[in-house]
């Protein structure tokens, strides 16, 4: 629904952006983590990894007798990928961040990098994205970090039952980005009560500590730095569109990718952090958008949608669009979340839900497990003040903690390809 308005502003979203400088031995070129989060790594400072790998596409049907409302009718299978290698290898499974299909644009760059080394690879979608929620997702109410990682390993181990006799894996590996390593902590849990896959090594790569934190975060990032406030939202969203009109037109066979983000970097940089960090929370508030809109209309949640109105194939669905883009996470947890976990115990409260979608609830577990490692960076704009040091205590020597490089922006930089590389290299050896 909102896929037209997600492509503009993943073209443009560093139109407007700050300059920064370099830090310290680590040469990540931006160290203003608003920028890095925004631009990412611009070509000619990633690591060079294959341009092409032999990724195949399928789709796997997990409620089959689900009746799909006409609105979602192409969301009925879920897509993800998968690469084999000719020999015997493991298998590292990859998982997305919020609202990330399987094909992101991070989710390839690990693709190409685990492939590289020698790994089959199977990637799938963030339970958050809307292919996952109407396919996938047992409850179709995402965000029980718990609940979605049941849903994740079903998943997993319906996609090994079908592909279990063309690979020759030697052992299993887990990893995941943003919301995708949070959920990998749950389901390698998970795996250790039912052992489908005995996982050997599991890598977070910039979790949240807690998930209700974050996505707040990311709430304020919009709500606080337009001017003026959300009323100026459509006002605000023309200038974004201007301004990348403007860079386009001194361009020379623009594409939309990172270096057309370094380019506009270059060629236009604010006084403020204030229209970065607004462009960040609008990338996702769209997610979010996505996420209430496909629950509401699957579960009938009567959040926007009326509960008796069916949405059909070609319905115009404008109008929800308009009321969605107001509102924000918190909207959508009181809305739709907690209503539908009081629903099944009516003595569950917010303050115990939000508990639950942390790592903090598995502190011992991931503390004295030698298994899990971490990436992170220390000006992660996901967490919250101390969240950084948190993740050091919680880790110790399991953790590789970068001196800047925002949430994911420097996970294509040369020295953090190698750490995620070599963190299932060691276990590979």
């Amino acid at each position: 629904m909102f896929k037209r308005l997600d492509r503009i502003l993943g073209g443009c979203l560093c139109v407007l952006l700050l300059s920064c400088g370099l830090a310290g031995a680590y040469d990540y070129p931006f160290a203003d983590p608003y920028v890095a989060t925004v631009v990412g790594t611009p070509t000619e400072y990633m690591e060079v990894l294959p341009a092409e790998v032999p990724v195949k596409f399928d789709t796997l049907q997990m409620f089959p007798e689900r009746d799909v409302p006409g609105i979602l009718w192409n969301l009925d299978e879920l897509r993800y990928s998968y690469i084999r290698q000719k020999d015997p290898a493991p298998l590292i499974f990859l998982i997305a961040g919020t609202g990330a299909g399987f094909n992101s644009p991070k989710m390839q760059l690990m693709q190409k990098a685990f492939y590289r080394a020698g790994y089959h690879v199977i990637s799938i979608s963030s339970p958050t994205h809307p292919n996952f929620i109407v396919a996938a997702s047992t409850s179709g109410v995402p965000g029980h970090l718990e609940e979605d990682s049941a849903d994740l390993y079903k998943v997993m181990q319906a996609i090994w039952q079908k592909h279990q006799k063309k690979m020759e894996v030697t052992e299993f590996y887990l990893t995941g980005y943003s919301l995708g390593a949070a959920q990998s902590a749950f389901i390698a849990r998970l795996d250790e009560q039912e052992q489908a896959f005995n996982f050997r090594k599991v890598l977070l790569i910039n979790p949240p500590v807690s998930l209700y934190n974050s996505v707040l975060i990311l709430d304020e990032m919009l709500e606080h730095n337009i001017p003026g406030g959300l009323d100026n939202f459509k006002a605000f969203y023309q200038r974004i569109v201007n301004a990348f009109a403007d860079v386009y037109a001194h361009g020379e066979d623009v594409q939309f990718n990172n270096d057309f983000l370094y380019r506009a970097y270059e060629y236009r940089k604010p006084s403020s952090d204030e229209p970065l960090a607004a462009l960040i929370g609008t990338s996702f508030r769209i997610s979010s958008e996505n996420m209430a809109f496909t629950t509401d209309v699957l579960t009938k949640a009567g959040y926007v949608v009326p509960k008796n109105l069916v949405l059909r194939r070609h319905d115009n669905v404008r109008d929800y669009a308009k009321v969605l883009s107001r509102l924000s996470f918190l909207d959508y947890f009181r809305g739709i979340f907690v209503p539908h976990f009081q629903a099944q115990d009516p003595s569950v409260t917010e303050a115990q839900l939000i508990k639950t979608l942390s790592l903090r609830s598995l502190d011992e577990y991931l503390r004295n497990s030698a298994k899990f490692g971490l990436i992170g960076n220390e000006d992660d704009l996901i967490l919250l003040p101390g969240e950084i040091d948190y993740l050091r205590d919680l880790f110790g020597s399991r953790a590789t903690i970068f001196p800047h490089g925002g949430h994911c922006g420097n996970m294509a930089y040369p020295d953090n390809v190698s750490a995620m590389v070599s963190f299932f290299a060691d276990a590979k050896n």
